[in-house]
């Protein structure tokens, strides 16, 4: 029997959690909803039995080896997304402008930012909640990309440049990430 270089990873689904496959589409539905990746993108194979997913790459390589343990890691965030979901916390830090803070569709609106008068932009990805109080935001979700992408987005649009930024410290600011709601 000739022995094949195997790279594999299993991952568990809790009580509650269901996976299914179509083709390399996988849909994973939980109690406080249901999350979908395309790994169509990765050399990797993918299995479902006895509700655990095996993520295997045959001949892998330093790279392959790594996208394996990549997609088993994305996979258990998802996992995470659908029992307990995530939250992000930004403060909103203003010297001397008061920045008014607006939800517009699938944008997020920073008014007033250091003085300026048109409105500095960012973008909200994926299904997520944002809720403004007072100096706080509080972004949740199901999915780790979304709600971490939307808020590096709002913390990003309100980055200064060309000047020193121990001086002009106005911004909003990530201060705390974490799992559940």
């Amino acid at each position: 029997m000739v022995r094949v270089p195997l790279e594999e990873r299993i991952v568990e689904f809790p009580e509650g959690v269901t996976a299914s496959l179509e083709g390399k589409l996988l849909f994973v539905k939980g109690p406080l909803g249901e999350l979908k990746k395309d790994f169509s993108h990765t050399p990797v194979q993918l299995e479902i039995f006895d509700n655990k997913l095996a993520v295997r790459c045959f001949w892998a390589g330093k790279t392959e080896k790594a996208l394996v343990g990549t997609v088993a890691s994305s996979v258990k965030n998802m996992v995470e997304g659908v029992t307990k979901g995530f939250t992000y916390k930004l403060k909103l830090v203003s010297s001397h402008f008061p920045m008014t803070i607006k939800v517009s569709g699938k944008k997020v609106l920073i008014e007033n930012f250091i003085g300026e008068r048109s409105a500095r932009v960012a973008k909200i990805v994926g299904d997520v909640k944002i809720s403004i109080k007072g100096d706080d935001i509080e972004i949740q979700g199901l999915s780790l990309e979304d709600v971490s992408q939307t808020a590096a987005n709002i913390q990003q649009a309100t980055k200064i440049r060309k000047k020193d930024p121990r001086v002009f410290l106005d911004g909003i600011y990530i201060y705390e990430k974490k799992k559940g709601s």
